[in-house]
């Protein structure tokens, strides 16, 4: 077991929260990672770019001038690829770039992206998660107790409306629940800061 101080939100410390070591020991395996961020990042992609070819661009249903005796190049249709206003030779076309991988791989990689903050001490547990009023200032002077100066993930037990509200003016902070949270998002972020409830129950989840 390694034992983790637990703050509240004025920084102080209130306590320890031991991490089960036989859940965050596994070593750093970069291809899981690369393969994992990859996903997300692919998932992300709209895959709406689109170009006409030749076919579907209007006009150009006749011959512009007889095949031969004019001098000029053979030409079909003033539509043709190689002309101003013409279709486009092999342009991209609406597809989906998602992509999928087995369930085990995703959840070892969160696991590895968490054990690589607590050992860089980037990882902070707060006992509760709570605000007062929500409002961007409140939450900004939590994060300045906690010396979250760079981009930050918050991780609660559930969906808050107010702290969501409260960091969607902070650039760089990202509010989540702990069922919502993947390795792409933990790696992005330089500081992980998590309720004592949300991390209590994402260990039970993973031991399931």
């Amino acid at each position: 077991m390694k034992n983790i101080a637990v703050v509240d939100l004025k920084g102080k410390t209130v306590g320890k929260f031991a991490i089960d070591q036989t859940l965050f020991n596994e070593k750093c395996n970069k291809t899981f990672l690369r393969q994992t961020v990859l996903l997300y990042l692919a998932n992300l992609r709209k895959g709406c770019a689109s170009t006409k070819t030749s076919a579907q661009v209007r006009g150009g249903g006749r011959k512009p001038w007889r095949q031969k005796g004019t001098g000029r190049a053979r030409v079909g249709s003033i539509r043709s690829p190689l002309w101003r206003g013409g279709g486009v030779t092999f342009g991209p076309h609406p597809h989906s770039y998602n992509v999928k991988l087995p369930k085990g791989i995703k959840r070892r990689a969160l696991i590895q992206s968490l054990n690589g903050k607590i050992k860089d001490n980037q990882l902070v547990i707060v006992n509760q998660i709570a605000l007062k009023n929500p409002k961007t200032k409140e939450l900004v002077s939590f994060l300045t107790a906690l010396k979250a100066k760079d981009k930050t993930l918050i991780i609660v037990e559930k969906y808050h409306p107010d702290i969501v509200r409260a960091g969607r003016n902070i650039s760089g902070v990202s509010v989540k629940a702990f069922n919502n949270i993947n390795a792409h998002d933990v790696l992005k972020h330089n500081k992980v800061i998590f309720s004592q409830q949300a991390l209590e129950n994402l260990i039970k989840l993973r031991k399931d």
